[in-house]
């Protein structure tokens, strides 16, 4: 045990937000802090793995990504995009027909983001190579991605509806220990309920698909706005929040055009909502 005064000592990293490029939520005190557990929650085909690429790739810290839903090529396109501001669809033109040259220097500045591709990654996969991360660099990754968490193979099948609310809520227990012991920023990507599978309303924080919202410090749904003229926005909403704002009715978020070119998000001039 520790007193006040040596818990200064034991902080180490923990509660150090990560460079994010959403200022309008870190002005709002919802920050990607170190040692805690955050969820992005939305339906399905929102942009709630776009939004996690944008945090890993623009802030540029030493990142492990554990990528259950998108295949390398997908990823690669968008990342490379990000990056340079190209035309993702281009990009990954270019990558099948093996002319990717022009982009070997880019991509080895960022030797220490590293991705993970198995479809259904297991708890002692993502030990391992988180032990693997600092074998290597001799340090635990800053940021910790795991898209999506029901992908996370816990080692059981067929759950009723009660037992899988428990399976989430442990595999959080779970991924908020990684996050302690490792003094990483573990984002974990989720669904919704039926209610909100179009995306197209705010969600609250009941709205989280087996309603998982106790243990993670922060939690993120994003809802979207079409004009049907291909323009994108993508509204952030923290319904929970225990280092700043959050309204668990999802009604205040902050707003971010999203580039279906260059899959980059960026902060309109005026909020949405806040």
């Amino acid at each position: 045990m520790y007193s006040l005064s040596q818990s200064i000592r034991m902080k180490g990293a923990a509660g150090e937000p990560i460079r994010s490029p959403f200022k309008a939520l870190s002005r709002m005190g919802a920050d990607f802090r170190r040692g805690e557990l955050s969820i992005l929650a939305a339906a399905g085909g929102t942009g709630k793995s776009v939004a996690a690429l944008n945090v890993a790739i623009r802030s540029n810290v030493p990142t492990l990504y554990f990528s259950a839903d998108s295949t390398a090529a997908t990823q690669l396109s968008r990342a490379t995009a990000i990056l340079t501001g190209e035309d993702a669809r281009s990009i990954k033109e270019k990558l099948h027909a093996g002319q990717f040259e022009e982009y070997s220097e880019t991509l080895a500045g960022r030797w220490w983001q590293r991705f993970n591709y198995s479809a259904r990654p297991t708890p002692a996969e993502i030990e391992t190579h988180l032990e693997a991360y600092w074998e290597v660099f001799n340090i635990y990754p800053h940021l910790v991605v795991i898209d999506n968490i029901t992908n996370v193979d816990a080692g059981a099948g067929g759950y009723t509806a009660e037992e899988f609310t428990f399976s989430l809520e442990g595999m959080c227990d779970y991924l908020n220990e990684v996050a302690r012991e490792t003094k990483a920023h573990v984002m974990a990507m989720h669904h919704v309920v039926g209610e909100y599978a179009d995306g197209l309303k705010p969600i609250p924080q009941s709205g989280l698909k087996g309603k998982i919202s106790r243990v993670p410090a922060l939690v993120v749904t994003i809802h979207k706005e079409i004009d049907g003229m291909g323009s994108r926005i993508l509204n952030f909403s923290p319904v929970k929040n225990r280092e700043g704002f959050e309204d668990s009715s999802g009604e205040t978020y902050v707003s971010y055009n999203f580039n279906t070119s260059n899959m980059r998000l960026e902060e309109l001039a005026v909020g949405a909502a806040f």
